[in-house]
């Protein structure tokens, strides 16, 4: 965990994370071909200048050449917040799945994470072996040996498994490197119309602010293509969701315009895909307090997907199930079988959503959901099932189609 990430008294207290945290940094390289690796890599913050001097001994006077900007999305690894996990992994490019070198492996939980990293499509791991400053070096040897057996035959084999200590900022350097050289930078679309996955909101306001003072609701997310401007009129959906008298779902899309685009404590003028943007608006702050618009979409006025109650889902379900602790030798539960009146948890895009199997054949089942989802069909979800009081990850789905909501037009 990163005290950089963690921003709620309740993280602070029991030290774990429990919202989705997110910091940017700088990775820089000494520009001096002679200067050694792998000390030449360092990262800043985002409030770097762009060429700083190096701090390695005897290259005191060359510059630091920038080159990449990244944006970390901190994630809960404690089992019960996994859907917070899966909120967080519909955002990023790839991933850091970090181990305990004090615990032994696999915990639960990380073939959980693994298996979350598979169905996202993440294809670019780096593992870090943390806390190695706890143990001796042949408990870490052993350990380094366990995680490579461990990754044997998923996404993950063959990545490489760097021993670090995140507290005494040991081997940083050597991540950076990695960073560098074996995560390719992904392909943007700046073109299409833009649209941003919801993972936090805000209410910005203080008790005590005047009425001439008050801001608008503020979105935080990642956006997944086009470019976001300042002024520029937007659409979120579903919106604001509501039940009729005979108990029918409505939903009223809010429209809104950007005021103000952040990233951390930089104000700018447009956003791209790729890091993490708070988006400022003339919405009312009610409607952002307290990650209220978690899940939903953000983009140009009229060109988001459908409004989804109903989905049919082409699905693969996990051979045994993940996360959950055995005793000695005894073997991990098998998956149940998906059969009708299941409730289960779905993971769309940012979305946690209830849904209730209506129907199944074969590897197709149709799903009721408990709250209406903007989504687009050939989206990847991730099923999750309730075994012992908490929701375990079970399997993945793709919208193959879908009943949809009839949203009203646009007021202006």
């Amino acid at each position: 965990m990163d005290w950089g990430t963690v921003r709620f008294k309740n993280e602070l207290e029991r030290n774990i994370t429990i919202k989705l945290g997110y910091a940017n940094a700088k990775i820089y390289k000494c520009e001096d071909e002679k200067c050694p690796r792998p000390s030449c890599y360092k990262a800043y913050g985002r409030g770097k200048e762009d060429a700083p001097l190096c701090d390695v001994a005897g290259f005191e006077n060359c510059r630091m050449k920038l080159l990449r900007h990244v944006s970390f999305v901190d994630c809960p690894g404690h089992d019960i917040l996994m859907a917070t996990m899966l909120n967080g992994a519909a955002i990023m490019d790839e991933a850091l799945l970090l181990i305990a070198a004090n615990e032994s492996c696999p915990q639960p939980q990380t073939s959980e994470h693994l298996a979350a990293v598979e169905i996202m499509r993440l294809q670019h791991t780096i593992i870090l072996q943390n806390k190695v400053d706890l143990i001796q070096e042949n408990v870490a040897i052993n350990q380094h040996e366990a995680i490579r057996k461990f990754i044997e035959g998923t996404v993950a084999d063959g990545a490489p498994v760097v021993p670090i200590s995140a507290q005494l900022k040991y081997n940083i350097a050597v991540v950076c490197e990695y960073i560098v050289k074996k995560i390719p930078i992904p392909e943007r679309n700046f073109i299409s119309p833009p649209n941003m996955i919801v993972v936090r909101s805000f209410d910005v306001n203080k008790p005590g602010f005047e009425v001439d003072e008050i801001r608008g609701g503020v979105a935080g997310g990642s956006i997944l293509r086009g470019v976001l401007k300042v002024n520029q009129f937007i659409e979120v959906r579903p919106g604001i969701v509501v039940k009729d008298e005979s108990g029918n779902i409505k939903c009223t899309p809010i429209y809104s315009r950007i005021v103000s685009l952040y990233a951390e404590q930089n104000e700018l003028q447009f956003a791209v895909p790729g890091g993490l943007i708070g988006v400022g608006t003339t919405m009312d702050p009610t409607l952002t307090l307290a990650d209220r618009l978690l899940g939903q979409v953000l983009g140009e006025v009229g060109s988001l997907p459908e409004v989804f109650v109903e989905l049919e889902v082409n699905f693969f379900l996990l051979r045994r199930l993940l996360g959950v602790r055995t005793k000695g030798s005894e073997k991990q539960g098998k998956v149940s079988k998906l059969a009708k009146a299941v409730i289960l948890m779905l993971n769309i895009g940012s979305m946690s959503t209830g849904a209730r199997v209506i129907a199944v054949r074969n590897d197709l089942a149709k799903l009721q959901l408990t709250s209406p989802v903007c989504t687009s069909e050939g989206e990847k979800i991730a099923l999750s099932m309730r075994v012992e009081k908490h929701w375990r990850l079970i399997g993945w789905g793709q919208i193959q189609a879908g009943t949809t909501l009839e949203v009203p037009p646009c007021p202006i």
